[in-house]
């Protein structure tokens, strides 16, 4: 029963859409545009980077509360907080009142990284950066961060179990960047740089 109310609460808390939101107030519709996802990197995008950075921490912060209060409501239930922060991460990719069709989920998986290993949520994050920075992709740090979390929280803990319980959530962003993958490959992909410099911007 824990986990059934974790998931559940931890899911409707993840479908809360900030980038949703801001699409609300401006009228614009990013998911005509860029990738067509409702999350931080294409808000950054074609929204600009205050409205994305906005977003980003909206996005990670709901994660890393469900992982919090989980933890905090029950203590001594295993692995409940990797359950609550892969339920919001589901929550954000597939919130029931947008048709399913929300973001891809990076930044709510750092914020349960954060919430389940601060430690190495940093050094992830610097990875992440450095990795963007060197590519120009934000996927190629993505793909590196949900691959490596799973394994080396399961190698930390010695659980099984546990790595994949946040499989769960790598298989599904993986699967939801797989076009990024497609367009990197064909050259059409929107790299970091030619967001910053707005090139792609919603006007």
């Amino acid at each position: 029963m824990e986990y059934i109310l974790t998931a559940l609460g931890a899911y409707l808390l993840g479908c809360s859409n900030l980038a949703y939101y801001i699409c609300k107030i401006k009228k614009v519709d990013i998911r005509t545009g860029g990738s067509g996802n409702l999350g931080a990197s294409n808000t950054t995008t074609l929204l600009g980077w205050y409205a994305g950075i906005a977003v980003a921490f909206h996005d990670a912060g709901k994660a890393l509360l469900a992982v919090i209060l989980a933890n905090l409501f029950f203590p001594e239930v295993p692995y409940i907080g990797a359950v609550a922060g892969v339920a919001s991460v589901l929550g954000h990719i597939f919130p029931f009142y947008l048709k399913f069709k929300g973001g891809k989920g990076f930044a709510s998986y750092i914020g349960m990284t954060f919430a389940l290993n601060w430690k190495l949520a940093l050094v992830i994050l610097g990875l992440v950066i450095l990795a963007t920075v060197i590519t120009d992709y934000i996927v190629v740090g993505t793909t590196l961060t949900i691959l490596t979390v799973p394994v080396y929280e399961g190698m930390a803990e010695g659980s099984l179990i546990l790595a994949l319980i946040l499989c769960i959530a790598t298989v599904v962003i993986i699967y939801k960047h797989r076009m990024n993958y497609v367009r990197i490959f064909n050259g059409t992909e929107i790299g970091l740089r030619s967001a910053a410099r707005g090139e792609h911007r919603i006007k």
